[in-house]
């Protein structure tokens, strides 16, 4: 025998349950399942109310989980995505700059090792970094720190 369909809250709580979810992500998981008469921003109201919805929650989550990955600009990328600004973004920002070195350099090291003998090898390395959404500097100091004669 089936179990009844969830409530919108009761789906909202399961998801929630999950994973950080940003309040743009959420309402759109919902709104798929709103039947007529089912307020979603009411419900998403109620959830930050009793704090089981968090902005600074999420932010700090996909920081986490994308951090060991990718890059600043890629990070803050999706962070304004899912409607995370203002002051909270600036503060994010800061707090990832002091870590993006490193975290290329580790990127680099689980991908490449070693840095390439010729300049097109270099560059291709330099290029991926870049794509993960890391800066100049970053990239530089990554692979600048690892070989001194480049």
């Amino acid at each position: 025998m089936r179990s009844p369909p969830l409530s919108l809250k009761g789906r909202a709580l399961r998801y929630l349950s999950m994973r950080e979810h940003s309040r743009i992500e959420l309402g759109r998981k919902l709104s798929r399942h709103a039947e007529e008469g089912d307020d979603v921003d009411a419900l998403l109201d109620f959830l930050e109310q009793h704090n089981w919805l968090s902005t600074e929650r999420f932010s700090e989550s996909l920081i986490n989980r994308r951090g060991a990955r990718y890059g600043n600009s890629r990070i803050v990328a999706e962070l304004q995505q899912h409607g995370v600004s203002g002051d909270a973004l600036k503060e994010l920002k800061t707090g990832l700059v002091d870590t993006e070195a490193a975290r290329a350099a580790d990127v680099w090291r689980r991908k490449f090792g070693e840095v390439a003998s010729d300049a097109a090898g270099r560059a291709k390395q330099m290029r991926f970094l870049l794509q993960r959404g890391f800066s100049q500097a970053a990239v530089r100091h990554a692979i600048k720190g690892l070989d001194d004669d480049f």
